[in-house]
């Protein structure tokens, strides 16, 4: 006769063996749902648009850069912050510069596209655009964003 221990052991095994990838199917709904955002029948999903973040050395580069991302539908708004300065390294020389920050709104999956035409028409040799996903906000916002930008 098997012994209490192993008999656990074996219900155990079953019970999470049935019903652990239905348990876990459940949680990746719940989970899926609660990070979604829904107004009228607009859902959101986090990370589907991006900000990506661009220095220049003048308003009129930022400018035009800025123009050809809303023209190319790479970015659905950029917004231009004059007046930063920029303390960096560069070429084993402490930097100390006065810039344009671009705050540029997107798609994710135009990411690469973005930059690529940021790199190729940028004066500087080695130009910033990194970039974070949004997680949140104004739900007609974010659904206008993503009718301006068209999905890769």
């Amino acid at each position: 006769m098997p012994r209490a221990s192993t008999v656990f052991s074996i219900l155990v095994l079953l019970t999470t063996s049935l019903f652990l990838p239905r348990l876990l199917h459940i949680s990746r709904r719940f989970l899926t749902t609660m990070a979604s955002s829904t107004e009228g029948d607009y859902q959101y999903t986090p990370g589907l648009h991006s900000v990506s973040y661009v220095t220049a050395p003048d308003e009129e580069t930022a400018k035009k850069l800025a123009e050809g991302l809303v023209k190319n539908k790479l970015a659905a708004c950029v917004n231009i912050i004059p007046s930063i300065f920029s303390v960096y390294e560069w070429k084993d020389e402490i930097q100390k510069d006065p810039e344009v920050l671009m705050m540029i709104k997107t798609r994710t999956s135009r990411l690469e596209d973005l930059t690529k035409f940021v790199r190729d028409n940028h004066p500087y040799e080695v130009c910033e655009v990194i970039s974070t996903p949004i997680q949140h906000g104004n739900l007609p916002y974010l659904k206008w964003l993503g009718e301006i930008v068209p999905d890769k």
